[in-house]
């Protein structure tokens, strides 16, 4: 397989703590632009998912949103309190 070198900037406090911790740098760069990519295709998929849920039903009303808003909110605040 072919590796095409690419440059790549770190601060100096991150640069020091990958070396002191003996850190493959290139292997930890290669994975977290994996990582990224993934995470952009998921959001893309995403939003196609919801563009599509649109044109089937429509947008919520105001009601609707402040009513998925405020389920949500209790969701988070219960989920908060059982890892804390």
């Amino acid at each position: 397989m072919r590796m095409p070198r690419m440059q790549v900037y770190l601060p100096d406090d991150l640069y020091e703590k990958l070396k002191t911790r003996g850190l493959p740098a290139s292997e930890l760069l290669q994975n977290a632009v994996r990582a990224e990519l993934k995470r952009q295709d998921l959001l893309a998929e995403t939003d196609k998912y919801l563009t599509s849920l649109v044109a089937q039903v429509g947008r919520p009303t105001t009601v609707e949103r402040n009513r998925a808003d405020a389920l949500a909110s209790r969701v988070a605040r219960r989920a908060t309190r059982k890892a804390g």
